[in-house]
């Protein structure tokens, strides 16, 4: 096993960074790499956002439902499904773009969004830095599309925190690898007892990290899961022009 692959499978988010810049020249590094990352027919449908202001850092950390750690990271990147730039290529040619009304098209525009961040997480702590991928950036959506002027046909997917970290956390144990590596079919066999081992390994992480109030992994997940807990996707997809009906 080489060194790259030791880093990868020795992630773990970091939620608590030194009060130490970053240089531009190396999150231009770590956004080369991201931009490098396979897209969908070489449509390159994403982009990503650098904020380094404090005020609007502390503004985000808010409409994501008050997670400090995006404030006090120093760099906060907005990866973007960007139709915006494909739109313009349509119009260049004389052509009507549809793609981003169709689901397909949502699928594109996050799934290649998400590979790119998954470079640029990997770049940055090769780097020695620290991360946290922020979900919450979908939380109030229709306020952070006005705070970071985004045009039609684009959409926040997801926000990656970046920093030199304060401390390493603990890493998080990962469900069992035979209910991630499936042969040839979906093996739905004996995945329920895996879960069950899963969840006994979870307790006791979660109790030695301060956190037994959520019990283990099915039952936290599956609170969760009970409702869509970003309901203003929906409506704000169709804002910018995903309508999803194709």
């Amino acid at each position: 096993m080489n060194d790259t692959i030791k880093l990868i499978q020795d992630h773990r988010s970091i939620r608590s960074f030194l009060n130490k810049d970053i240089d531009d020249e190396i999150i231009d590094e770590i956004l080369k790499a991201a931009q490098s990352m396979p897209s969908s027919i070489n449509g390159q449908q994403s982009s990503v956002i650098v904020i380094k202001d404090k005020e609007t850092k502390a503004k985000i950390a808010q409409l994501a439902g008050n997670q400090r750690w995006i404030e006090e990271a120093p760099v906060f990147l907005v990866f973007l499904m960007d139709f915006y730039k494909t739109n313009l290529a349509a119009e260049k040619n004389g052509l009507n773009q549809v793609i981003h009304e169709s689901v397909e098209g949502t699928m594109v525009g996050t799934f290649d969004a998400g590979l790119a961040m998954g470079a640029a997480i990997i770049s940055a702590e090769s780097l020695g830095l620290g991360i946290v991928p922020i979900g919450g950036v979908r939380r109030s959506p229709d306020e952070l599309i006005k705070l970071l002027n985004l045009p039609p046909y684009t959409y926040p997917a997801v926000g990656l925190a970046v920093g030199y970290p304060k401390d390493h956390s603990r890493k998080k144990p990962r469900l069992p690898f035979e209910t991630y590596k499936h042969k040839e079919v979906y093996q739905t066999e004996g995945l329920k007892e895996a879960i069950d081992r899963y969840d006994k390994d979870m307790e006791v992480y979660l109790n030695e990290i301060g956190l037994e109030k959520e019990e283990n992994w099915s039952k936290y997940t599956s609170n969760i899961y009970q409702s869509v807990y970003y309901p203003k996707v929906y409506q704000t997809l169709k804002d910018q022009k995903f309508t999803n009906d194709k």
